[in-house]
């Protein structure tokens, strides 16, 4: 495969008529802003943005009730200012505010929402341990000049982009606007991003999973039963063996399913039941769900294709299950099971 550009590459996807010029500036404009993520997260130590956000002794903390490191409040102050005088949005949420911003009257207004995990995974900066931006795309209703939060809760199916930036021995930005999914790699010489893989496919069948095995004693009767047997191996009812990976930074999970094959589960138990799952449906579910169905593989909250789930909140949280379909659909058939058991 010759080399092209993610500007070359969103040209010609806008003259196939599979996107518009507005969403092919967008994506360039979010691109960007990633590329200055990149250099902020490569300086490290160097650079002064390492540790918790906030005063010492007093954290920081976001909407979710999670302390914030300095690189996730800066990375969100990249992608605010970026996106803010493009003209190509109309407004956009971020998974550190509590609430959408609409852009401001100062500024033009475009036709689109933009949502946004600024740096996933950072629990893991301070330890160089790969993390990643994740970004969802939505059209903004007709006829709203100012959108609020209620605008935004709209299903994964009404995506029209999504993608993620992962930050690791090189920065590669993962995305699809529907029409397959495709990796660029950021040629830090030149300055832009190149595509690397294109039209990615997940391997259907699999024999590795990711999941924080910590929490398996509170974790609900089908995923004990379902993980129980991938642990069996090839003695127990699955017959193969099972390797288990755990990044704890999703970017990075989701990256290596997308190029190997392999599952992630993120799914409810007692601690975080009350809350609806533990990670986010607007900013890291539904993206990631939009990006592996392009690529063949499947998403699932465990009991609903996750892009069908019609939100209630914007930042509602939900049990996650995506990547190599088959393993997908077989967790899914334990939940079936349990649930419809008397």
């Amino acid at each position: 495969m010759k080399p092209i550009s993610l500007t070359r590459y969103l040209i010609q996807e806008q003259h196939a008529g599979r996107i518009n010029a507005d969403l092919r500036l967008l994506i360039e404009v979010v691109a960007r802003a990633c590329k200055t993520i990149s250099i902020a997260v490569g300086k490290g130590a160097l650079g002064g943005v390492l540790g918790d956000a906030g005063t010492p002794g007093a954290q920081s903390m976001n909407i979710q009730g999670e302390a914030q490191k300095k690189l996730d409040v800066l990375s969100n102050d990249i992608l605010l200012e970026a996106n803010a005088w493009g003209g190509h949005l109309a407004g956009l949420a971020s998974e550190e505010m509590d609430h959408s911003q609409p852009i401001p009257d100062a500024f033009q207004r475009g036709n689109y929402l933009l949502l946004f995990d600024p740096l996933d995974g950072s629990s893991n900066i301070d330890v160089n341990i790969s993390v990643g931006t994740i970004f969802s795309v939505l059209r903004c209703p007709d006829d709203v000049t100012s959108p609020g939060d209620e605008h935004f809760l709209q299903p994964g199916t009404a995506q029209v982009c999504a993608g993620y930036t992962t930050y690791g021995p090189s920065t590669m930005l993962v995305l699809t606007v529907g029409h397959g999914t495709h990796a660029f790699t950021l040629d830090r010489e030149v300055g832009s991003f190149v595509m690397t893989a294109r039209d990615m496919r997940i391997p259907e069948e699999t024999k590795e999973f990711a999941i924080n095995m910590s929490n398996q004693r509170h974790w609900e009767a089908p995923m004990q039963a379902y993980v129980g047997d991938l642990l069996a191996g090839k003695e127990g009812p699955r017959g193969k063996d099972f390797n288990m990976r755990w990044v704890a930074s999703m970017v990075a999970d989701v990256h290596r399913i997308l190029t190997r094959g392999g599952v992630f589960f993120y799914p409810i138990d007692a601690k975080c039941r009350d809350k609806g799952g533990k990670l986010r449906l607007m900013y890291e579910a539904n993206p990631m769900s939009f990006i592996v169905e392009q690529a063949g593989g499947a998403a699932s909250t465990g009991r609903q294709r996750m892009l069908d789930v019609v939100p209630t909140g914007l930042h509602q949280r939900v049990p996650v299950m995506l990547g190599s379909r088959a393993e997908v659909e077989a967790a899914v058939a334990y939940h079936a099971r349990h649930d419809a058991a008397p």
